[in-house]
């Protein structure tokens, strides 16, 4: 990964420098292995994110996943499960958007 230009926190610098293959090497980097259902998750974020032009903080990204994908995959557990920690910064990072406006 040291090619990415990424800042202090792991984002990327470019947001144009994303692929898959870039989430994968994020992901890794978070100690998470991208599974279709992370995949799902990550896709929702970048849909988010093309339609309100920021980066969901985990309320408005639960909504969104639930009217999108589906009332289980929105629940903060699920999403703790496939992001641990900090989900909506884990999610925006691995999905190559800026850092979230309210995530610490």
């Amino acid at each position: 990964m040291s090619e990415l230009k990424v800042d202090k926190d792991g984002f990327l610098v470019n947001l144009d420098d994303w692929s898959p293959t870039v989430a994968e090497q994020l992901a890794d980097a978070e100690g998470i292995v991208l599974t279709p259902n992370h995949w799902q998750i990550i896709e929702a974020v970048q849909a988010f994110y093309r339609e309100f032009d920021l980066s969901p903080a985990m309320r408005p990204l639960s909504r969104y996943i639930k009217t999108h994908v589906g009332a289980e995959q929105a629940s903060s557990i699920y999403l703790m499960q496939l992001f641990p920690g900090s989900p909506a910064k884990r999610i925006a990072k691995i999905a190559g958007l800026p850092r979230p406006e309210n995530c610490l």
